[in-house]
């Protein structure tokens, strides 16, 4: 887990929202993520496609928050639907003060050239109020190939 007030190294030349960078605010907490396809670890012939994702968490509110758990659904270009829960992230389960940040990057593969992640965090407040934080729907594409979900 690392807390720091600046931007993480991979978010330093987004200045704006692009086809690379989603972002969504929920309560005062948002989540950047960056995907990014792993073309060294994917495999056109045996159908492997794997992309790291780059997400960071900053508490944006005057509360105190930690994540509690997550809540991923993946879905490829054929409609295969993937739903992965389980306690924090990567894991930790890190407390986020009122511009606390924290980064982390993990992966997902796929069987097909395309696909889109969704979820949420479950987070909890240091009243002990739970609440969900939205993680904005990303787009998974294959670079150079033309039948791409976004």
């Amino acid at each position: 887990m690392t807390l720091k007030p600046e931007k993480p190294e991979f978010f330093k030349d987004q200045i704006t929202i692009n086809s690379d960078l989603y972002v969504s605010t929920t309560n005062g907490v948002e989540v950047a993520v960056r995907p990014e396809f792993l073309d060294s670890q994917s495999s056109l012939i045996g159908e492997v496609f794997v992309w790291a994702y780059h997400v960071r968490i900053e508490n944006k509110s005057n509360d105190t928050v930690q994540l509690i758990s997550r809540y991923w659904k993946i879905v490829d270009a054929r409609g295969l639907v993937q739903e992965v829960s389980g306690e924090g992230a990567v894991g930790e389960k890190p407390i986020l003060p009122p511009g606390g940040v924290f980064e982390y990057t993990s992966g997902v593969h796929l069987r097909f050239h395309s696909g889109i992640m969704s979820g949420h965090y479950t987070m909890k407040k240091a009243t002990g109020e739970f609440f969900e934080v939205k993680i904005p729907a990303f787009s998974l594409d294959t670079p150079n190939l033309k039948d791409t979900i976004n």
